[in-house]
């Protein structure tokens, strides 16, 4: 049975303890699958596609992909990094050169390469929409190498809008890290952060991506394994 892979950042990926309750939207992501389906979630923080390159992170997954696997890749939020060299990639080159190494890694190996845009981050215009250009053009990059490559695509940035814009400003805060002083050991000062997630927003964005990939004609094979309902938000919330 296939194993499925995730290559990301700090949206997706583990948190420890110290970072908690900050949880990444891989965490809650085998719970939409059945047994058969084996999710790895490799994404790691503060990673872009050139840091997570260069650190040989590829090749980690090299050694135990299998022909068959899936490979899903969200990059984007820290290739943004412009003043940082050692993740920052240009969208129009270097950024499209890296998706195409995961993709033809994925495809070498007998795999299947699955293309996400990056998350949205919360950010809104004065007119009180989401931020078109919130993670700049890295969304579009990754559906032009899409649509060249013939490689699926999830468009979670376009998707996490929407849930922004359903929920509204103040709403979608719920979403995101956002703790008072003294609400929590972790954060004794508090947090105001509209990158990364809360335990709700990991899971309802695990839910994107779920039913993204159950609306994708390109993905019947990998479909049929999800759950007909896997772990919401409404039930995240309500566990310990």
């Amino acid at each position: 049975m296939p194993t499925l892979y995730i290559a990301g950042d700090s949206t997706a990926a583990q948190k420890g303890g110290g970072e908690k309750p900050m949880t990444g939207w891989g965490e809650f992501f085998q719970e939409h699958f059945g047994p058969e389906i084996t999710v790895d979630n490799r994404a790691v923080n503060g990673r872009s596609t050139r840091s997570y390159l260069a650190e040989g992170r590829l090749e980690d997954i090299a050694k135990n992909f299998r022909s068959g696997d899936y490979l899903l890749i969200q990059f984007g939020h820290n290739d943004q990094k412009v003043e940082d060299p050692a993740r920052y990639t240009d969208p129009a080159t270097e950024y499209r050169r890296n998706l195409l190494t995961f993709i033809d890694f994925a495809r070498n190996c007998g795999g299947y390469p699955v293309l996400l845009t990056s998350v949205s981050r919360r950010r809104f215009t004065s007119g009180g929409e989401p931020d078109p250009l919130a993670i700049g053009p890295y969304p579009e990059a990754v559906r032009e190498v899409a649509a060249q490559t013939g490689t699926p695509l999830l468009d979670i940035f376009a998707s996490s809008q929407q849930l922004y814009r359903a929920l509204g400003e103040e709403g979608s805060r719920q979403l995101f890290m956002h703790l008072p002083a003294n609400d929590h050991p972790n954060y004794p000062v508090g947090i105001t952060d509209d990158t990364h997630f809360s335990k709700e927003g990991a899971a309802r964005v695990a839910d994107l991506v779920a039913g993204a990939i159950r609306q994708s004609a390109e993905l019947t094979a990998l479909s049929v394994y999800l759950r007909r309902s896997g772990l919401r938000a409404a039930e995240v919330v309500s566990k310990p």
